[in-house]
């Protein structure tokens, strides 16, 4: 594949952190953060859906294999990152204003924005990162050997096990409460496969649907009564607006459970899955790759399969679940409270 040279020049910004406000009319997307670009370095544009923990691990990921693979933001290679702040139509505004730029590779972090960088682009590869079903979401055909311009990497969650683990963790669990945002094509696609894990357990399955993330505190209150415990999936809208998922679960003593492991360090009782720094690094070797002349469609999409299981007693015991010491015992992280963490760090004084 022949690359494709930026051709222009440009002033290095500094990235531009928004408050996010999820019921406003999507904005022109802002320049986040981009790197000097020269007519001899690769060009990588990078678009992100929202920011949050597991999506901007994945995006440090990203860059720093880049970085080990000698393509240095700045020196060796023009890096652009934009966030949608949460708006698919803004998230087609960037993919169109990068296909314009022409840069040699767009990597698409999040199904949302990979949907819009394939629909803008017909010559430009396009690697996403951190989407749950790609063929459900239509960026390739096949997972094996796609073809065309388009793979990446597949953050497809364990729904099996994470019913396994809150069913062991609450022995009489029989309703499961689910927060989702109905538009999200990855986020539908694991609420069926909940369904499915959760019938063949025994279990039921209670939804409650979000448009944006000033409806989740809504909606987590709407399970209360419902629900023996609220399952958050790695829907963006939901996990953006985590904490008040995390408030109606302490204050009305039940369990929260996430599909991501960072949404533990944020709160949730627990949770068996990938680090999405991980993510992150696994799809920049895709992407190294294709910048070294290997052409995507010859790339399978590809899956994660290591799993870490991440656990946090005192946010079991603030929703009034006893965190069973079997589950602490043999899991990977166990969150500490700052008070902890503060008492360890005197202690290695």
């Amino acid at each position: 594949m022949t690359l494709r040279w930026n051709s222009f020049s440009t002033l290095l910004s500094t990235t531009l952190l928004v408050a996010l406000n999820w019921g406003c009319t999507p904005q022109t997307p802002q320049d986040s953060s981009v790197a000097p670009a020269t007519e001899t370095m690769p060009f990588v544009a990078v678009t992100q859906i929202v920011e949050h923990p597991a999506l901007d691990a994945t995006r440090d990921g990203i860059q720093d294999e880049l970085k080990a693979a000698g393509y240095t933001a700045g020196e060796t290679l023009t890096w652009k990152w934009e966030s949608a702040q949460g708006s698919p139509a803004t998230a087609a505004q960037i993919a169109s204003a990068f296909v314009a730029e022409k840069p040699d590779v767009i990597v698409a972090i999040a199904t949302p924005s990979a949907q819009a960088a394939v629909s803008a682009s017909s010559d430009i590869p396009v690697i996403f990162s951190a989407v749950t079903d790609p063929v459900g979401a239509k960026l390739v055909e096949k997972l094996d050997q796609p073809g065309g311009l388009v793979t990446g990497v597949s953050d497809l969650s364990p729904i099996e096990n994470h019913v396994s683990l809150m069913q062991e963790i609450n022995p009489n669990l029989k309703t499961i409460g689910v927060i989702y945002n109905a538009g999200e094509v990855n986020a539908v696609s694991l609420v069926n496969l909940l369904k499915e894990q959760a019938q063949a357990k025994g279990l039921s399955v209670v939804e409650a649907t979000v448009a944006n993330s000033s409806g989740v505190a809504t909606a987590a209150q709407s399970l209360v009564g419902k629900a023996d415990v609220i399952y958050v999936p790695t829907d963006n809208t939901v996990v953006s607006a985590l904490e008040s998922v995390l408030q109606v679960g302490i204050d009305n003593k039940i369990g929260v459970y996430s599909g991501d492991t960072d949404s533990v360090e944020r709160g949730a009782i627990a949770s068996l899955g990938f680090d999405y720094y991980d993510v992150g690094r696994q799809t920049g070797k895709q992407v190294v790759r294709v910048l070294q002349g290997e052409s995507p469609g010859n790339l399978s999409v590809e899956s994660v399969d290591t799993l870490n299981l991440y656990v946090n007693p005192k946010a079991a015991e603030a929703m009034g679940v006893t965190l069973p010491q079997s589950v602490i015992d043999r899991a990977d992280t166990v969150v500490k409270s700052e008070e902890e963490s503060t008492d360890s760090a005197t202690e290695s004084e």
